[in-house]
């Protein structure tokens, strides 16, 4: 199993990155490959998965997501693409309290996953989550933006950009709200 790589980033796309890794150019899909740049040197805990048609390598600048992305892989029906896609769509943090607080609504709107998978997520994983708490204020935020106008996939980038010491409510939605005017201005 490859639990690390470390090497030279070679390329960069939207869905993976490609790093030099012993003179071989290793394809690695991750969640924000656009946190790497061309010709600096990177070091990713990795994930390996073994299918019919071959392997593929996951990567995560932190071990912590690389784990948490394996308990996602241990909910019956979900795979790697669906626990990637999870983790580009909201932060680790925030999964685990929504996990552990069993909120289906911020993993159906701001994770996007259906409800089904959610709510599979949630009886096979809540308790696992244990100990991490989740700012409820983050599915307001959502609602909020998506009430004044914002598209379903604006608020959530906009949610996930607020920095995680802004706590609250109203300032979470005023950070957010400050993102989103700025990125869509």
């Amino acid at each position: 199993m490859i639990r690390q790589i470390r090497g030279m980033v070679l390329s960069v796309s939207p869905l993976y990155a490609v790093i030099e890794v012993g003179g071989f150019g290793v394809q690695v899909y991750m969640s924000a490959p656009e946190t790497l740049h061309t010709g600096v040197e990177a070091s990713l805990a990795t994930h390996l998965s073994m299918k019919q048609d071959g392997m593929d390598l996951y990567g995560f600048p932190d071990p912590a997501d690389r784990d948490f992305f394996e308990k996602l892989l241990s909910v019956s029906g979900v795979g790697p693409k669906t626990a990637l896609s999870v983790l580009r769509r909201a932060p680790r943090e925030a999964l685990m309290g929504a996990l552990a607080s069993r909120d289906l609504t911020y993993l159906t709107k701001v994770a996007g996953l259906g409800k089904k998978s959610a709510e599979k997520m949630l009886v096979e994983l809540a308790e696992k989550m244990d100990g991490h708490a989740h700012d409820h204020a983050d599915t307001e935020v959502f609602d909020t933006l998506v009430a004044l106008g914002y598209t379903e996939r604006e608020a959530r980038k906009a949610v996930q950009a607020v920095p995680r010491e802004i706590s609250g409510k109203e300032a979470r939605l005023r950070a957010a709200l400050g993102g989103a005017r700025n990125e869509y201005a």
